[in-house]
């Protein structure tokens, strides 16, 4: 099962061998992806999922702010409303108290072993500047390479900071530029310089090099790493 969709705790049968069933099909695809040490979209998913879970048994009902950002308003209304309906079903909310017992700690294995993951993949990175860093350092560009180092993948980012309750929170939005050849003399200096010249709105940009030690899938591990590690490197840099 390639996706575990964000209402299958009551979506459809509510039956404990069907859900069964269902997780540990999802959790299998998991597993052969966390394999090829491919970490994305499973990691957040599961996230999600466990966060859900949790929620629902500790306090019968759906908090938005235990849920990511990514879930919009509309989606987390609907999943609300499917709990408050079974809630009064005795039976039914039994069979769902067996399933949320069964599915939190097979999602918090598989959330341990994606961490793990993450945090090996996130020790293999580095951080640092390009040139002289500005005060404004909320956008600029960002460079992403790893082993041999040939090709440089050169993203324009920018972060945006908006607060919640508690505390204030970063964003980070990156559109693609191109793939830069990298060699002695095609210094990342110098293709800093070169994006200077060529775009004109960022006369004086912030730009950041993040380097990996070992090769990661690019798409599904590497990249989604980089930028979480990016934003806290701002975030503390503030």
């Amino acid at each position: 099962m390639e996706k575990l969709s964000k209402d299958w705790l009551t979506q459809g049968l509510i039956d404990f061998e069907y859900k069964k069933y269902l997780l540990l099909a999802y959790l299998q695809t998991v597993k052969k992806s966390f394999s090829k040490v491919e970490l994305y979209p499973f990691l957040a998913d599961l996230v999600f999922h466990y966060r859900n879970l949790q929620a629902v048994k500790e306090n019968k009902t759906l908090i938005r702010e235990a849920f990511p950002k990514e879930i919009s308003l509309e989606e987390f209304n609907k999943l609300e409303l499917s709990y408050r309906e079974m809630v009064q079903d005795d039976a039914v909310m039994s069979e769902l108290e067996s399933i949320i017992e069964f599915s939190i700690p097979q999602i918090k294995d598989s959330l341990q072993e994606g961490t793990v993951i993450y945090e090996y993949v996130e020790s293999q990175c580095e951080i640092s500047p390009i040139g002289v860093t500005p005060l404004y350092a909320n956008e600029g560009y960002l460079f992403v390479t790893q082993p041999p180092e040939k090709e440089t993948k050169v993203y324009r980012y920018q972060v945006s900071i908006f607060e919640d309750s508690k505390e204030q929170l970063r964003s980070l939005n990156t559109r693609f530029i191109e793939d830069v050849d990298k060699n002695p003399l095609n210094t990342y200096e110098r293709i800093k310089l070169d994006l200077i010249r060529r775009y004109k709105d960022l006369p004086n940009p912030a730009a950041f090099l993040v380097l990996s030690k070992m090769k990661f899938p690019f798409v599904e591990t590497l990249m989604p790493v980089a930028k979480r590690l990016f934003v806290k490197h701002i975030s503390q840099s503030a």
